[in-house]
């Protein structure tokens, strides 16, 4: 750990042990004193906290500053449980705009560029994340927001977009469209910045073969600061993330004990310089590494692994535990099928739980053998036996937001 960032850390600590009752609360009840963290070794004597955590501090106990120096609300979508409400100061949302600059550039936008920004507006921090970014930049954002595939194509056309932001499913969604309609040699699109879900090598092929552009992964969460945390370069070696910002940690999901650089863990992020919610060693529940060693980009910060699951999205079937990623790295070893896959789980009327992996095939293949081929290769490669249904390329769901992965029917 650099001194500076330790410098940083022991700066953004106080301020939260003394400014956020959150903070203040939690460390009087677990007995800490921050005047024990003397060196980054001590920094592992800090409880974590997560999502669920900031649910019981609803929905202002995170707020670190007075209420005149908040100037903006953003939200997670609360879709799981209580939402998480974080304030932002004004150096907040301009650190932000930064974060979200810098990772344009290393994705090549330039002023001359137009970006069509199709993630969502409002209390979710996606859209205003990459039009601050946008403006920061001096680069032209066109808002679109979410949905309307008709309108996204026509503006996509007509304004001659040359950057797509959107999640991956999205991004599938529109590159089929396009290859349906006809409309590649009309559309001006150089880049595409993806995130808000994981997604495998597979989809990435096809959105870059469908598109004609270069992908590059963009990562954040709203509780740091929303998009702009990492992104990925032109060497597609990890994803590069703003260490004069934050701080990164690998935790072993289980017992909480800091990882060495390399070896697969949580993600737990401290904020070095935020203001209206500092964060001290928040688990994310994402699942990824630290990469030791330099880019081959020459690029100086420091980089993570793509995101290769998430704690609580893990699957539970035969006494074996599976993570989306896992499944995404079988299938891309398998010619015959495409990106998009489906894991549905129910209980048989024996009362054994079982799962289908619905997968989609490429044309001229004959089904039987996409479908002997996928169970052998995941039988091998994960260790139990699946029931495999090959469909039709677009048989299955697309979504204009994030693609629902995992149907679990077995306590319905």
């Amino acid at each position: 750990m650099k001194p500076e960032t330790f410098a940083k850390f022991k700066k953004a600590l106080r301020h939260a042990a003394e400014d956020s009752p959150f903070y203040r609360e939690l460390y009087r009840q677990k007995g800490i004193e921050i005047g024990d963290i003397k060196t980054p070794e001590d920094i592992g004597k800090l409880p974590t906290t997560d999502k669920y955590d900031l649910r019981q501090a609803y929905p202002l106990g995170i707020q670190a500053v007075p209420d005149e120096e908040v100037v903006r609300i953003h939200s997670s979508s609360g879709t799981t449980g209580q939402p998480v409400i974080i304030p932002y100061t004004e150096n907040d949302v301009e650190t932000w705009g930064e974060m979200m600059a810098r990772c344009m550039r290393v994705a090549h936008v330039t002023k001359k560029d137009r970006l069509q920004i199709t993630p969502g507006y409002g209390l979710w921090t996606a859209g205003i994340g990459f039009q601050r970014g946008c403006e920061k930049l001096g680069a032209m954002a066109i808002p679109m927001g979410p949905g309307n595939t008709e309108k996204q194509l026509k503006m996509m056309v007509d304004l001659q977009a040359t950057v797509l932001c959107a999640t991956s499913s999205y991004a599938l969604l529109l590159a089929e469209e396009i290859a349906h309609r006809g409309l590649r040699d009309k559309i001006c699109l150089k880049h595409g910045i993806i995130g808000s879900e994981r997604w495998g090598e597979k989809m990435r092929q096809r959105i870059t073969a469908e598109l004609g552009i270069d992908i590059f992964d963009i990562y954040g969460l709203t509780e740091i600061y929303g998009p702009g945390t990492s992104i990925s370069c032109d060497a597609h070696e990890g994803l590069h993330y703003w260490d004069d910002y934050l701080y990164f940690e690998i935790v072993d999901p289980e017992t909480g004990a800091v990882l060495p650089d390399g070896q697969l863990g949580e993600l737990t992020v401290t904020t070095l310089t935020k203001e209206g919610a500092p964060l001290i060693r928040y688990r994310t529940h994402d699942l990824t590494r630290l990469l030791p060693g330099k880019c081959s980009c020459g690029l100086d910060y420091p980089r993570h692994d793509i995101i290769l699951g998430r704690t609580d999205d893990m699957i539970k079937i035969k006494a074996v535990n599976i993570y989306p990623g896992q499944i995404e790295d079988v299938l891309k070893e398998i010619p015959e099928v495409s990106s998009e896959y489906q894991v549905v789980l129910d209980r048989g009327p024996d009362y054994k739980d079982y799962m289908l992996l619905r997968v989609e095939s490429t044309p001229g293949i004959e089904k039987d053998t996409v479908e002997t081929a996928v169970q052998k290769r995941f039988k091998s490669r994960i260790g139990i036996a699946i029931q495999v249904e090959a469909l039709a390329i677009g048989e299955l769901p697309r979504s204009e937001k994030k693609t629902k992965r995992v149907v679990d029917k077995r306590y319905c």
